[in-house]
C-alpha cells in the first residue's frame, strides 16, 4: 500500500461559477495520460480533456479503471494533487475545436448486405 493518498475527483462546472472553462483535446490516437492513485495502487488513466478554468485552476478528465476490475469511469480531477502523475506525454498539440480528423478511425463495420 502506497502512503500517497488517492485522488480525489473535482465536481463538474455549474453556471454559477461563471464563465465556462476552456476545453482542449488531443487527437483519440495520440492522448497524453495520468497515473492516478486509487485503493493504494497507481492507474493508467488516458486523458480525454483538459479544462482551464477562468479562476487559473487546471483540471484533466480521464478515463481510469479505479479498481483495476477492467470497469473503467470517466472522472475529472483538478491539477496538481499528490494521487496524480505524469505518465504519458502526446507529441500532438492539443485544440479547442472538433476536428473529425483527430478522432481517430470508425470501426470497421464489416461487409453490408442487401
Amino acid at each position: 500500500m502506497s502512503t500517497i493518498p488517492d485522488a480525489q475527483p473535482a465536481r463538474p462546472w455549474r453556471p454559477e461559477d461563471g464563465p465556462r472553462p476552456e476545453v482542449w483535446t488531443w487527437p483519440a490516437t495520440d492522448r497524453p495520460a495520468l497515473r492516478v492513485m486509487s485503493a493504494g495502487e497507481w492507474r493508467h488513466a488516458p486523458v480525454r480533456a483538459r479544462q482551464n478554468w477562468p479562476d487559473g485552476t487546471v483540471r484533466y478528465q480521464v478515463e481510469v479503471d479505479l479498481l483495476g476490475d477492467t470497469r473503467t469511469r470517466t472522472l475529472t480531477y483538478e491539477w496538481p494533487q499528490p494521487g496524480l502523475r505524469v505518465a504519458r506525454r502526446s507529441n500532438s498539440e492539443p485544440t479547442r475545436g472538433v476536428d473529425e480528423t483527430r478522432q481517430g478511425d470508425m470501426p470497421h463495420r464489416g461487409p453490408t448486405t442487401r
